[in-house]
């Protein structure tokens, strides 16, 4: 039976960071699940799809390919083909995949794929609902989050790195308003698994984070 480590939690609490970095010191593979809820935000935008209109919205999620592969031990996504890894982190696109995600068919289309991933590989898993709905008998869950002050001064610092033009205020008011969408929405909302365990990354560097996640996994399979 494939090992499975589950771990979500709000945005920008730094799951994705952190996971691959677990995955690379437990030799795991590591499924972003993000990034394929963002390639579907992507091929929309590019479609210029209505987003207040969900009917359109399944209509062309149809037509959307999302692929995973992994090239070199790193996740590529593909969307029709294209290889769109580089295309996938703005604000845009992040703010357009947490507005799809609730939306019945295109969850399904995706967790269909998530599962299929995690059955035959060892591997970590992060979004807002891998313990919960996706990879529910994951041996080891995590809650991973941070206060939203502190993951919008994450955020501000990775675009300002990367020289894009940005404002902290805004950015921490999407943060709060996208965790309202998250934890709200009618299917599979953003919560904390009964059997997760709680890691608060306030104030813990990235490397903290990811020795208490290997510890945490350490005990889980020490009890089993």
């Amino acid at each position: 039976m494939a090992y499975n480590i589950a771990i979500d939690g709000p945005a920008g609490a730094g799951k994705s960071t952190i996971a691959r970095a677990v995955a690379e010191k437990m030799n795991l593979i590591y499924v972003d699940t993000g990034a394929m809820y963002r390639a579907i935000a992507l091929y929309l935008l590019r479609e210029k799809t209505d987003l207040q209109d969900q009917e359109k919205i399944v209509e062309q999620c149809r037509k959307a390919d999302v692929t995973i592969r992994y090239e070199g031990g790193v996740q590529v996504v593909y969307l029709n083909g294209e290889n769109v890894n580089a295309c996938l982190r703005t604000e845009e696109v992040g703010s357009t995949a947490s507005v799809i995600s609730p939306i019945p068919e295109v969850r399904k289309k995706l967790v269909e794929l998530q599962r299929r991933l995690a059955s035959g590989n060892d591997c970590i898993m992060d979004g807002r609902d891998i313990g919960t709905c996706v990879l529910p008998e994951a041996q080891t869950k995590i809650y991973l989050t941070a206060s939203s002050s502190v993951r919008a001064k994450r955020r501000f610092e990775e675009l300002s790195a990367k020289g894009e033009r940005c404002d902290l205020e805004k950015i921490r008011a999407d943060i709060e308003e996208r965790d309202r969408r998250d934890m709200n929405r009618e299917t599979s909302p953003l919560r904390r698994a009964e059997d997760a365990v709680l890691v608060d990354t306030s104030d813990m560097t990235i490397q903290e984070a990811v020795e208490r996640i290997i510890a945490i996994c350490s005990e889980s399979s020490e009890s089993r």
